[in-house]
């Protein structure tokens, strides 16, 4: 909002033409999210203590992790307050795709905020129920996707990272891919939270990633140039994406093992959201399997446990999401962190790569 009353002001006094560009607001946005997280991370952290709203751990997990039972949770809104503030600063409203992707997160905040106070108040690990997420999920992704169409924000055809051309076009029928790759985001983040840290770095290198990549796409000559798809308004998701990156790395500073809080499902379900949105206007659907490549691997563990368990009776790992296969298998919990957030890394700059693949 503060973008709007100062950039104007930019014909009368020229220090306000900075506003305009998106690389000075992008660094702006990164320095004041990750300064608002930390100074109020820690008036949180105190609140949550009063009130008692500690972490549920389920008693089907890793032993290990009974210990960070009571542990303060919802630390999402943390994050999500931070990113809020930031672009209300920072942020270019008359971009499309901003509007859309705020409108994801704030959906998604909304039911993840339900879920973790569902959980509080009844002391166990049942909040929102798995059909009432998705239907809420698909609804609000749904709904996004169709206004992107509707509005002619992104089209509807289909590119790969290393095709010139799109693939192919998929009509109204995208609505549907789209909503799975936004609500597939949201549920794979959820499923990677699980250990001090493991959640919320993987996102910060999978949106430093989509940075560049919106910057890109919103760039007329650059995107030309290295036949990415135009999308008008998109270059001003790179402001968001380091908002969230600002507000992650305040968060880790009491997320960091031992933790001091956890992120919950508000924060996990709506971050999640958030770079599946962000993955949807960039038209970087599939490469963003690469880009989140953490995710991926997380989510699918779980469906190969849950399947081979059902058609087999057995299981592939000691226990799914994988990082818990790793914990019981006698890794250390830093260890098995700082290991996925290297993968994570591989996989945003093998990402990057891709953009002279073209």
């Amino acid at each position: 909002m503060l973008y709007h009353i100062l950039y104007p002001l930019s014909q009368s006094f020229s220090a306000f033409n900075l506003f305009k560009y998106i690389t000075f607001r992008s660094v702006v946005a990164f320095l004041f999210a990750a300064f608002i997280s930390i100074w109020w991370g820690k008036k949180f952290i105190i609140f949550m203590k009063k009130k008692q709203f500690g972490q549920v751990v389920r008693d089907d997990g890793p032993q290990t992790h009974l210990k960070k039972a009571g542990t303060p949770t919802m630390g999402g809104v943390v994050i999500l307050g931070s990113i809020a503030l930031t672009m209300g600063i920072c942020g270019n409203f008359t971009s499309a795709p901003t509007l859309v992707t705020l409108f994801v997160m704030l959906s998604y905040f909304i039911l993840g905020f339900l879920d973790d106070y569902f959980k509080v108040l009844k002391k166990n690990s049942d909040g929102v129920s798995a059909k009432g997420k998705l239907l809420w999920q698909f609804g609000t992704a749904g709904l996004a996707t169709y206004a992107m169409l509707h509005f002619d924000v992104i089209d509807s055809k289909l590119y790969l990272p290393f095709l010139k051309q799109p693939l192919f076009d998929l009509g109204w029928a995208y609505v549907l891919f789209g909503s799975v790759v936004i609500v597939g985001s949201s549920n794979a983040v959820n499923l990677t939270d699980g250990l001090d840290g493991l959640a919320i770095g993987s996102i910060m290198t999978s949106a430093a990633s989509l940075s560049l990549f919106t910057y890109v796409s919103g760039h007329k000559e650059i995107a030309n140039y290295l036949f990415v798809p135009y999308i008008e308004g998109s270059g001003e998701l790179a402001v968001l994406s380091l908002a969230v990156i600002g507000a992650g790395v305040g968060f880790l500073w009491y997320n960091t093992y031992p933790a001091q809080i956890f992120m919950g499902d508000v924060g996990s379900l709506s971050l999640g959201g958030v770079l599946g949105t962000i993955a949807v206007l960039s038209k970087n659907e599939f490469l963003f399997v690469l880009i989140g490549g953490i995710f991926v691997i997380e989510a699918v563990s779980v469906i190969l446990q849950v399947g081979s368990y059902k058609l087999r009776k057995k299981r592939i790992f000691k226990m799914a999401p994988i990082h818990h296969h790793f914990e019981l298998k006698g890794w250390p919990e830093p260890k098995v962190i700082v290991r996925f957030w290297i993968i994570s890394i591989f996989f945003a700059l093998i990402s990057l790569a891709t953009l002279k693949m073209r």
